[in-house]
């Protein structure tokens, strides 16, 4: 077999569990499998260097800033390889440029264009296990990019799909994929197995065990994934397409999201294309819009409120009050205070009512919903902040998922 490991920030952030991960590494070898390998920078890393680029400069050149980013990953590729090295264990550590991992040129979030997978391959070959750097990618001019936060999972699905992996294993500080996140949850179920799709939603709405571009070309590709510890040997959770779950259970997850921003424009002058007025600039900057709620008033105007992350929020304000000053519109508004609950499963395809029973368990709790949002297979929610935490601890109880004792 090929197998893709990837060993996240937490798993390598020391000596001590990069040995360790040299010794995960060179068992699977032993086993007979051919092996790659992906790594993350050390956990804090990459956010001591982003503040070292911010120190040095008020507004960081991004070709520069990505050259500084992707060191981490680099250092542990090399380290990692040293150590397998010093255990006589045959291995080779490639860089980007060294594959080469062709990306587009949107440095801090560039995208993979093309993974040339043939000095892999010759490495492969001649019994080495191959180590190589999540996160990042080059240009068609040999500029260094980083793919943003959560890159490396999506450098190692990548290597997956471009090589035809058997196998992509992604290691990370917790057993697998849970019902909930068990700093919120008490007794989480761990999923045996879940579909893409709904790992894509529940990625997408803020569990942070999987990247959401890596479920993506998971799926497109059909790579076999499997989410398991770097700190124990525990199965972990597969990943698989949907004719391949055991059952379509009503709700395969809950999620709570912090880092959303509320903002809401009020009396917006209703015309052809007027809420494209509003999203264009923000689509420029690179600003994800994600829950959206339109009311028209009985005088005519309209009455806009949509999320943002917060990170994105002091831009989509300066944005969005210059085209309300410019169209006539209200005051702009935005609230912080606020969390989105998501609620995922396959099962709401075919039951129907699903809706009906999270407002009656929210309503029971006293919690106002105060926007929604609704897929085939999700219904996202935004509450309160201080009643969040209550909120998705009801509705995971009421749902079943809560592990039995």
């Amino acid at each position: 077999m090929l197998i893709v490991q990837k060993f996240g920030g937490t798993s390598v952030a020391n000596l001590e569990r990069i040995r360790a991960v040299g010794e995960r590494v060179r068992k699977t070898k032993e086993e007979g499998h051919d092996v790659v390998v992906v790594l993350s920078a050390p956990a804090g890393e990459t956010d001591q260097l982003l503040k070292l680029a911010n120190e040095i400069s008020e507004s960081p050149d991004p070709r520069e800033c990505d050259s500084l980013i992707s060191l981490g990953e680099q250092k542990n590729i090399a380290l990692l390889g040293l150590y397998l090295h010093s255990k006589q264990v045959p291995c080779i550590s490639l860089t980007a440029a060294q594959i080469p991992i062709l990306s587009n040129k949107d440095h801090g979030k560039a995208r993979i264009l093309h993974i040339v997978p043939d000095r892999i391959r010759k490495e492969l070959k001649s019994g080495k296990i191959v180590i190589l750097p999540g996160f990042q990618g080059i240009t068609d001019e040999g500029d260094t990019t980083t793919l943003g936060r959560g890159g490396s999972d999506t450098s190692a699905v990548a290597f997956a799909a471009a090589l035809k992996a058997d196998l992509c294993e992604i290691y990370t500080d917790v057993d697998g994929v849970y019902t909930a996140d068990p700093r919120v949850v008490e007794n989480p179920k761990l999923l045996k197995k879940i579909s893409y799709e709904e790992m894509m939603e529940l990625a997408d709405s803020g569990a942070k065990v999987l990247q959401t571009r890596s479920v993506e070309v998971a799926a497109k590709h059909r790579v076999p994934l499997k989410v398991r510890s770097s700190f124990n040997d525990k199965p972990g959770t597969e990943v698989v397409a949907e004719n391949e779950t055991l059952e379509k259970i009503l709700v395969a997850g809950v999620t709570l999201n912090t880092q959303e921003a509320k903002v809401a424009i009020r009396r917006i002058p209703s015309e052809a294309g007027v809420l494209a007025k509003f999203f264009a600039p923000l689509a420029e900057a690179g600003i994800n819009v994600d829950m959206i709620v339109e009311n028209l008033s009985k005088d005519g105007t309209t009455d806009l409120a949509f999320t943002v992350s917060k990170e994105d929020l002091r831009k989509t304000l300066k944005l969005a009050e210059g085209v309300a000053k410019r169209l006539g519109a209200g005051k702009v508004e935005a609230a912080s205070d606020i969390a989105k609950i998501s609620i995922v499963g396959l099962g709401m395809r075919t039951h129907a009512g699903v809706a009906y029973q999270i407002f009656k368990i929210l309503a029971d709790l006293g919690v106002t919903v105060q926007m929604v949002s609704t897929s085939e297979i999700k219904v996202s929610l935004v509450v309160a902040i201080d009643d969040a935490k209550r909120a998705v601890k009801g509705l995971h109880q009421a749902f079943g998922l809560d592990r039995s004792e």
